[in-house]
């Protein structure tokens, strides 16, 4: 099997076309990515392609918006941690970027990013995901935060997660061939 790159005009990158290969690239990593050094390696492999021929692929399926996001899935439980809360900021709206990146700068930060604010019922802006083997732990962690990025005088809540919600990537292909 052979991926051409493909250029396409403005009118045709409204809707990319994607072919059989790209479609067969999709169903391969819709699953995930294998936990090995080169997982692109395995997945062209599969595919009877190269590993540099999947890497360009996946970076042109990105830039034409087939794949809108590339991230990763961490199953925290698995890991051992069992406790989780999502802290919501009230930020002045010119501070959300530097706050944000003091933040998103502690290892046990998984997610850190800015929402509107929804008043009158809503008025956090930034929030952030504190991972812990514990309640006390997460807690220690968020005081950690305060006093080192100087949030003593934001107004903020701590969610603790009280279920756990089944996490997955993306699904590119049914299994079903497209018209």
């Amino acid at each position: 099997m052979e991926l051409n790159v493909i250029k396409h005009s403005a009118a045709t990158r409204q809707r990319p076309q994607v072919d059989e290969a790209d479609r067969r690239l999709l169903a391969a990593i819709q699953q995930g990515l294998p936990l090995i050094p080169r997982p692109y390696a395995e997945i062209a492999a599969g595919l009877g392609i190269s590993e540099m021929q999947v890497v360009a692929r996946l970076a042109w399926l990105k830039a034409a918006g087939v794949i809108r996001r590339f991230g990763v899935v961490v199953r925290h439980h698995e890991l051992g941690y069992s406790a989780n809360a999502m802290v919501v900021w009230d930020v002045p709206d010119g501070q959300v970027s530097e706050l944000g990146r003091c933040l998103a700068g502690f290892d046990f930060i998984t997610l850190c990013y800015r929402r509107p604010r929804r008043l009158p019922q809503w008025r956090y802006n930034l929030y952030c995901m504190i991972h812990g083997k514990n309640r006390e732990e997460v807690l220690a962690h968020l005081e950690w935060m305060v006093n080192h990025c100087g949030l003593q005088s934001l107004a903020h809540e701590v969610l603790f997660s009280r279920r756990r919600f089944k996490q997955r990537g993306a699904i590119y292909t049914s299994g079903k061939r497209e018209s």
